[in-house]
């Protein structure tokens, strides 16, 4: 029971797997109208595993990551020119240490929300209390009932985990304070038999350092 832990400068590539995005999307967001004619930019894509499962639910799925995984664009969310209000929801699987940067840049950017997979943990802090959750309070907190398990670099459909995780999201409008919702047992009945099909591995060093360049939308 391995439990999630990176250093300082790690790129933090731990791709999600993908019941875990479409329990967002089937027990929450879609629970509050469809997204299919909605545009959503997933900005630490890695190998695509969170873009595409996006693509089964909404209009358009933009996909970035500062370095190349060999899907989608490569842009430093934080840095790149990104419109203010250009797409309907950013909705990611942030690099731990960023995730709140990623969320303040994500909420600049989105017109109707932002959603992030985070450690339970990420709750927690006085420091992050006082940044962001007291004056920008989530719109809901759903955690997971299930273990989640990320394996760096890879997804492994035997893995296990001891950390919790947790989809925090932020809906624009919503004037109802945070709900505490849970994510019910769904990955049975949301897993499918070929998320597992194409195996993907990383050899990058904690240490690289990612090029960037412009950030341009991939539509898929």
């Amino acid at each position: 029971m391995a439990q999630r832990k990176e250093a300082r400068d790690s790129l933090d590539n731990f791709p999600t797997p993908p019941w875990a995005t479409r329990a967002l999307l089937e027990h929450i967001i879609e629970q509050g109208g469809y997204t299919d004619h909605l545009s959503c930019l997933e900005p630490a894509c890695g190998a695509g595993h969170m873009a595409k499962v996006l693509a089964e639910y909404f209009g358009s799925v933009s996909a970035s990551d500062v370095y190349d995984y060999g899907y989608g664009d490569i842009a430093d969310f934080l840095s790149a020119d990104v419109e203010r209000g250009s797409y309907d929801w950013v909705i990611t699987n942030p690099p731990f240490r960023l995730a709140e940067e990623f969320i303040t840049h994500g909420l600049k950017v989105a017109r109707r929300g932002v959603a992030v997979l985070v450690r339970t943990v990420f709750l927690e802090s006085v420091g992050r209390y006082e940044r962001i959750f007291s004056s920008t309070p989530p719109s809901a907190v759903a955690q997971f009932v299930e273990r989640v398990p990320m394996v760096k670099g890879r997804l492994d459909k035997k893995a296990s985990t001891a950390t919790g995780y947790a989809w925090v999201i932020w809906e624009k409008g919503s004037d109802r304070g945070t709900r505490l919702l849970w994510v019910p047992p769904c990955r049975k009945s949301l897993e499918r038999a070929d998320d597992y099909d194409e195996q993907y591995s990383s050899d990058v060093d904690d240490g690289f350092e990612a090029p960037v360049r412009d950030q341009n939308k991939l539509l898929l």
